[in-house]
């Protein structure tokens, strides 16, 4: 069972029972160490885990203003939180980084998004392949320094590691140099010489691993192992969209003292994020986590690139620049998840993906003049069976856009008229720093 879902269906169990007494929370103690223990949490971490919350919940005086439901709840919350780790908060200081990992861990994608990550973040990046064993690796790196805008550093074909650090390093001036290192399918004496080799001449700020999260509890051995031969400073989870091991992983690496940096979610560049125990919890506990959304929403819209007069009235050509901008925001299971909507079905999923990307054909098939007056198609008829033909769709698919679109312009209009709920909107928003205008104008409001 996912992890996520395991402790939110737990969760909702115990919401539903009308009385929530000490049997029932044993209940779904219980019910936690299952959802744990079959995700590869180590089985002594669980039990403490579960002790901890009990002693809190049970052996201990209420919170104020809590009751017991409110009080598992929060205890769980912070149990986990405790269990998995701290926050990180990457340094944005020129640095070298020198990536290790088994193979089938994801460490020369992970090069790539980490290059990425800085990238955006206004940093020039040098990527450097130390990967002497692999005949994929240097073309591999290479494609992903390309894809990202790094510059790239090696030598194919050349199986001197020593030899290709000391030549490349001196000619590096950009402010973050990310090295990929050779892997193996084990551990073993000649992997740790040749890392040792890498981290002498390269000198790095930072030691990462990068390991699968399908690997589960065993992430603790492993880090144990690389962090004796090369004194890790932490290490990076990736797979966590599809395993069920994640939390496993996740948990151990803690256990064993050494912080987990950064977080994969998917294949993409842009799927790496730094580690954030509280937010990472949040989601699998289904609380939403408004910080990312707007992040989202803020970087959506600039590339986007909505125009001003786009947001002064909302017309299908607005909506058409939402809608991509909305597809910029990656994978709509993801969206949903922020918003704390998790366990929505997954074909239902499918058909709103779809149907993102048949609206969006339907908008492109539009003259300029239908885009920005909507209530020309419903008058002439004519015009959607032209619009259909060319976003190659059905005639109903372009009135059922229509209708969509309608919607979004009552409850926009509706919005703009609703003091109170602009007002509590504000509030909230202000405490991340979105403006509320900006987010009204990307929403289609004037």
């Amino acid at each position: 069972m996912d992890l996520g879902k395991g402790l939110r269906e737990a969760l909702a169990k115990l919401s539903g029972k009308a009385l929530v007494d000490e049997a029932a929370v044993k209940e779904f103690l219980r019910d936690i160490q299952r959802v744990l223990i079959a995700n590869d949490v180590p089985v002594k971490l669980v039990f403490e885990l579960s002790k901890r919350i009990e002693k809190k919940v049970l052996g201990e005086e209420q919170a104020a203003g809590l009751n017991l439901r409110e009080q598992v709840a929060r205890s769980i919350y912070d149990e986990l939180v405790a269990l998995l780790g701290e926050k990180y908060e990457p340094s944005l200081k020129p640095r070298r980084v020198v990536l290790l990992g088994l193979y089938g861990s994801g460490k020369t994608t992970t090069c790539g998004k980490i290059a990425q990550f800085y990238k955006k973040r206004g940093l020039s990046v040098a990527l450097v392949c130390a990967d002497t064993d692999r005949p994929a690796a240097y073309a591999q790196l290479q494609q992903l320094s390309a894809k990202c805008g790094a510059s790239f550093h090696g030598m194919e074909n050349e199986k001197d590691v020593k030899k290709i650090l000391q030549t490349h390093l001196p000619l590096i001036k950009e402010d973050i140099v990310i090295v990929d290192s050779a892997g193996r399918s084990g551990f073993d004496e000649e992997l740790v010489r040749q890392l040792q080799t890498i981290v002498t001449e390269v000198q790095p700020q930072e030691k990462i691993l990068v390991m699968s999260a399908d690997i589960g509890q065993t992430a603790g051995r492993q880090a144990e192992q690389f962090h004796q031969a090369v004194g890790l400073t932490g290490v990076i989870i990736t797979k966590l969209d599809g395993s069920g091991k994640g939390g496993g992983a996740l948990a151990a690496c803690h256990a064993a003292k050494v912080p987990v940096l950064y977080i994969g979610r998917g294949e993409k560049l842009e799927d790496l994020e730094s580690f954030d125990s509280k937010k990472f919890v949040g989601r699998l506990l289904g609380f939403p986590d408004f910080e990312a959304l707007m992040d989202k929403i803020k970087e959506a819209g600039i590339q986007a690139e909505l125009k001003e007069q786009e947001m002064d009235k909302l017309t299908l050509g607005a909506f058409y620049s939402q809608l991509k901008a909305a597809r910029k925001m990656g994978p709509l299971s993801s969206v949903f998840g922020m918003m704390g909507m998790n366990d929505l079905p997954a074909d239902m999923m499918k058909t709103s993906e779809d149907k993102l990307k048949k609206f969006e054909a339907i908008i492109g098939s539009m003259t300029q003049h239908e885009r920005d007056n909507a209530e020309v198609l419903r008058k002439q008829k004519g015009r959607i069976e032209r619009i259909a033909k060319g976003a190659g769709v059905k005639p109903e698919d372009v009135r059922e856009l229509l209708s969509q679109f309608e919607k979004v312009a009552n409850l926009m209009n509706g919005f703009k008229k609703n003091r109170g709920l602009r007002k509590k909107l504000e509030k909230m928003m202000g405490k991340s720093g979105m403006d509320m205008n900006k987010l009204q104008g990307m929403m289609g409001g004037g």
